[in-house]
C-alpha cells in the first residue's frame, strides 16, 4: 500500500496511507505537540486518532490538478486518471497553498 508524507508550510504534519479499507490520515505526534500546529484542512481537525475514509479524502483529492493540466500529467507520467493516490503522489509535491504531499520514505519515483 502506498503512503504519503503530508507537509504543512514545509513542516511534516502527518501520513496519508492507502489501506485495504480505503484511506487513512494521521497527524504526526511531533506536529500535534507544536504550539503553532494548524489543521491541514478544516475537514481534518487536529486530533491524535487517525481519520479514515473509504475514498480519498476530498481535501486531498482537491489538490490533484484538473482539466488540461490533469491531461498533461496523465500523459507524461502514463498514469490512469482514476488512480487518485498515484496522481496525488506525482503531482502534489509543490502545490499552491500551504500543503504539499510527497511519497513516504523518500521514494521520489513512486
Amino acid at each position: 500500500m502506498r503512503k504519503a508524507e503530508v507537509y504543512y508550510r514545509g513542516i511534516p504534519a502527518g501520513l496519508l496511507e492507502e489501506v485495504e479499507q480505503g484511506y487513512r490520515f494521521q497527524y504526526d505526534s511531533a506536529y500535534l505537540a507544536r504550539p503553532d500546529a494548524e489543521p491541514v484542512s478544516l475537514t481534518l481537525p487536529l486530533r491524535e486518532e487517525p481519520w479514515a475514509s473509504p475514498t480519498l479524502f476530498p481535501f486531498f483529492d482537491g489538490l490533484i490538478p484538473e482539466g488540461w493540466l490533469l491531461e498533461v500529467s496523465v500523459r507524461v507520467w502514463k498514469m490512469n486518471p482514476r488512480d487518485r493516490m498515484g496522481l496525488l503522489l506525482s503531482c502534489c509535491r509543490d502545490c499552491i497553498g500551504a500543503v504539499s504531499v510527497r511519497p513516504a520514505g523518500g521514494d521520489e519515483d513512486e
